[in-house]
């Protein structure tokens, strides 16, 4: 009856509005640390729709201070089990040291000894600010490092319960593709050297790499 549907369409929206008070999850249960890139579509990459998820963009997808904040809070008290970690590759942390960027504002007179990095909680400072604000940047050289990098600090932090799944992805913004770090298929697919290291099977008379464990089904 349409009195039943209307009635099941009430209870679902109220649920989605009301879901922090009713103790409702994320759909996925999941935590997203991504790099604030445009050309990362988070949603496309995961292949998750909109509610799958709570997502924390910042530059390079990076465990900062405020990102382990958000992190806690969702897995400690809004029910989320698993944190995916997705950097990209061509990311503009790549593309300057801290040191460099840290002289840019100097010369735009900006005193990095004495400016708030926090204005809400003034009382939140760097040990040797000047000294250690190209590292409170957190610029970097090889994104599959990083990755694994941060999958890494989430683990180690008392903050994150230890039954959280966490695992780290690199979007290729040249492919559109996902991977694992340092899983670079085209590498495998456009190199002589990974075809030279094929043999036959002897189980299955198929083509296989040499040493690799044959999963034909015969």
């Amino acid at each position: 009856m349409l009195h039943d549907e209307l009635k099941v369409k009430l209870a679902e929206h109220e649920a989605w509005s009301l879901r922090r008070q009713l103790g409702i999850p994320n759909n996925r249960r999941l935590f997203v640390l991504a790099c604030m890139d445009e050309r990362l579509p988070v949603n496309q990459a995961l292949a998750i729709n909109d509610g799958d998820a709570h997502i924390f963009r910042n530059a390079g997808g990076l465990v900062t201070d405020d990102a382990i904040r958000s992190a806690m809070l969702t897995t400690q008290f809004f029910g989320t089990e698993e944190i995916i970690i997705l950097n990209h590759t061509e990311c503009g942390m790549m593309t300057a040291t801290g040191e460099y960027l840290s002289g840019i504002l100097e010369n735009k007179g900006i005193n990095l000894a004495t400016e708030l990095i926090n204005p809400s909680l003034p009382e939140l400072k760097l040990e040797n600010q000047k000294q250690n604000f190209a590292k409170w940047i957190q610029m970097f050289t090889d994104v599959d490092e990083v990755c694994e990098k941060q999958v890494n600090l989430f683990k180690i932090s008392q903050l994150i319960p230890k039954n959280v799944v966490i695992n780290g992805y690199i979007w290729e913004v040249e492919s559109m593709n996902l991977r694992k770090p340092y899983k670079r298929l085209s590498e495998k697919v456009n190199t002589s050297k990974q075809m030279e290291i094929i043999e036959q099977c002897s189980k299955c008379s198929c083509l296989h790499q040499t040493g690799t464990k044959c999963n034909c089904k015969i």
